[in-house]
């Protein structure tokens, strides 16, 4: 049996002796992908005066990204399996690279806006080619737990990071450089796959159809652009409702498609193990959830407290650090220990807990008082969550399915991301609305202190508005829980017991 990986023990026979540089690889590939959702953010102010487009258009810089990227996954994971990681991520990674160039160059908002969506492509190719490399990579159950650990706190804790490093680059360089920085990591990524991945042809075996991929890929994509659409139209809007309707239809004729096709995009059986299925419910109610912290956090951090964008990122560092310690210990002691039936449920109670105290914040919170503790506290519960169904819903794939596998864990993050951002922004607008429609006249009575009135009463109908809506990112985080609860099956308490052997990246 190999040791957690210690420099000084000798390594099983069966083990690859580059599987701690593969990881790190790994997680060069999740870091690009992650710091990507959260680094342009606090770019776009800056890359819209530079290149003058209206605020409609600054939201389709982010929705460009979001809907190649949410709607190529199964297509990227298939991929994968059946042409060989290396060269998925290789290519992934090139192709990311050379579009965050070109973006980080753009001269117009349709350059910008175009490699957006270039990088969603390659991102889409990337994100499972890593997740797997990783599932293929560590098969014994002890030196699995301790690299999911770690991964996991990269997937978990990246769009801290992203907020810390935006404003960083965004301050003391240029906007330009929340794009320029994957070249960066690209360089070294690209390197590391060139020299530490084996070449591989993948699994002749696997078939994609070709039904499947437009049905699956069209439902996602209408997935994500109709929560686009509802954060700037309204949940009643056609422009939101077509493509929500559009993609019931096509994702409910994806899945008879599936139950049917000979050689599907998405094998049932990956998605109805149990604890497969339990895993992609749970990222992605937690993904829903835990947007409340990073959206309105920050508004609050920047808009309300008056902080920085590089403070407001440095205010994020206590919740990453947490992130990272919760998923190494939650992989390497717990899970083996109790399961995930057992830590996650507790986890997400934790989480809720870190949301409800998240909701009590007022004009004049500070920060020790009100933003610290469950900063760490909401940190630990997602470490703990993510570095469990991270491993679970890879466990037990072979070579012909760690690709599907992996990418629906990050459709489920993405898909996630973009329902908690569209509906907690419209909860969120929707309440700040009322508050100031019931408040206002009190503070306007006062005509001599009228500009001082107008600004308090509008913070106020903000920070009400934030607790509101961190009041309901605390109930999906709790339904994330009771969802584990119910579906995870009893005992299974080492999951990468029947894992496979290594296979050829």
């Amino acid at each position: 049996m190999a040791t957690t990986g210690a420099p000084t023990h000798q390594p099983h026979a069966d083990l690859d002796p580059k599987r701690w540089w593969i990881l790190a690889l790994c997680g060069l590939g999740q870091l690009m992908v992650v710091l990507d959702l959260t680094v342009v953010n606090i770019a776009l102010p800056k890359a819209q005066a530079a290149l003058g487009f209206s605020n409609n258009d600054r939201q389709w810089v982010v929705t460009a990204y979001a809907l190649a990227f949410g709607g190529l996954l199964l297509v990227g994971g298939r991929l994968s399996d059946r042409i060989g990681r290396k060269w998925t991520f290789i290519v992934g990674m090139a192709g990311f690279a050379i579009a965050s160039a070109v973006g980080g160059a753009a001269q117009s908002f349709t350059m910008l806006a175009a490699a957006r969506a270039v990088q969603g492509v390659f991102a889409a190719l990337l994100a499972p080619s890593t997740l797997s490399l990783l599932t293929t990579t560590f098969a014994e159950p002890q030196e699995r737990g301790k690299a999911f650990g770690i991964f996991s706190a990269i997937a978990g804790s990246g769009s801290a990071v992203g907020l810390l490093l935006g404003g960083v680059l965004t301050t003391y360089l240029s906007w330009r450089w929340c794009l320029y920085v994957n070249d960066v990591i690209a360089g070294f990524g690209l390197f590391g796959a060139a020299t530490l991945l084996e070449s591989g042809t993948g699994d002749p075996r696997v078939r994609i159809d070709d039904p499947g991929i437009f049905a699956g890929v069209a439902g996602l994509v209408a997935l994500v652009f109709g929560f686009s659409e509802a954060s700037l139209y309204g949940w009643s809007s056609a422009d939101t409702l077509v493509p929500l309707l559009l993609t019931v239809a096509l994702l409910t004729g994806f899945v008879l498609m599936e139950r049917r096709a000979a050689h599907p995009v998405l094998p049932l059986d990956v998605l109805l193990d149990r604890r497969r299925g339990a895993s992609y419910l749970t990222i992605l109610l937690l993904a829903i959830g835990m947007f409340g912290v990073f959206l309105f956090l920050t508004y609050y951090l920047e808009a309300i407290a008056g902080y920085t964008a590089v403070r407001a990122g440095l205010a994020f560092i206590p919740l990453t650090v947490s992130v990272v310690a919760a998923s190494i210990l939650t992989n390497t002691r717990l899970l083996p220990r109790f399961g995930a039936r057992a830590i996650v449920p507790v986890a997400s109670i934790f989480g809720a807990v870190a949301m409800i105290y998240f909701a009590q914040l007022s004009l004049s919170t500070t920060y020790w008082s009100g933003i610290f503790p469950p900063d760490v506290v909401f940190g630990l519960a997602m470490g703990a969550i993510f570095g469990c169904c991270l491993n679970m819903a890879t466990a037990g794939t072979g070579p012909d399915t760690a690709g599907v596998a992996s990418a629906l864990v990050t459709t489920g993050q993405q898909v996630g991301g973009s329902i908690g951002t569209s509906l907690l922004n419209t909860i969120a607008t929707s309440v700040a609305a009322t508050f100031l429609a019931t408040h206002a006249s009190r503070a306007f009575l006062a005509t001599h202190a009228r500009s001082i009135a107008r600004t308090a009463v509008w913070a106020a109908a903000q920070v009400h508005s934030y607790d509101v809506s961190f009041y309901v990112a605390a109930g999906f985080i709790f339904a994330a829980g009771v969802s584990a609860a119910v579906i995870y099956p009893p005992g299974s308490r080492r999951p990468a017991d029947s894992e496979p052997s290594v296979v050829p990246a």
